[in-house]
């Protein structure tokens, strides 16, 4: 009988300490989900994109051979064009598709990111907070009990 109450004081135990070791750790992962999240977008409000695309009018410069970016749209508008003038319609299909994998390309290889000046402080709150919040979220996430 002795054995029989002590393994049930035992049972008891380990369910309540269970219990309340999950709720502190959803609460870990919550705390460090949003210190990841807030020091995401605090990083990212602080850089800036801009796009040179259409500006001096040239996407690509190889030496002497300048590709304007008009040319750029050519693929396009004769993949629509032999989307209405071909029976077999997937060769249009397919040289509008790379038209537009070619002007997809072409706006992505000339944008420019730029980090805006900011405080020695505010740069390490950012970072930490990241790294701080990526350090709970995985702890969590990866813990072995």
């Amino acid at each position: 009988m002795a054995k029989n109450k002590d393994l049930d004081s035992m049972y008891r135990e380990l369910r309540n300490s269970s219990a309340e070791d999950s709720g502190s750790r959803l609460l870990k992962f919550l705390v460090g989900l949003v210190m990841l999240v807030v020091g995401l977008f605090l990083i990212f409000n602080n850089i800036t994109v801009s796009s040179s695309w259409g500006m001096g009018g040239y996407f690509f410069s190889f030496g002497s051979f300048n590709v304007p970016n008009g040319a750029i749209m050519l693929p396009i508008l004769i993949g629509i064009g032999m989307l209405f003038f071909m029976r077999k319609r997937i060769y249009g299909w397919i040289v509008l598709s790379i038209g537009v994998v070619f002007v997809l390309l072409s706006v992505i290889m000339s944008t420019r990111i730029t980090w805006l000046p900011t405080k020695a402080y505010i740069f390490i709150i950012m970072f930490g907070l990241v790294a701080a919040g990526g350090g709970l979220v995985l702890r969590e996430l990866f813990r072995k009990d």
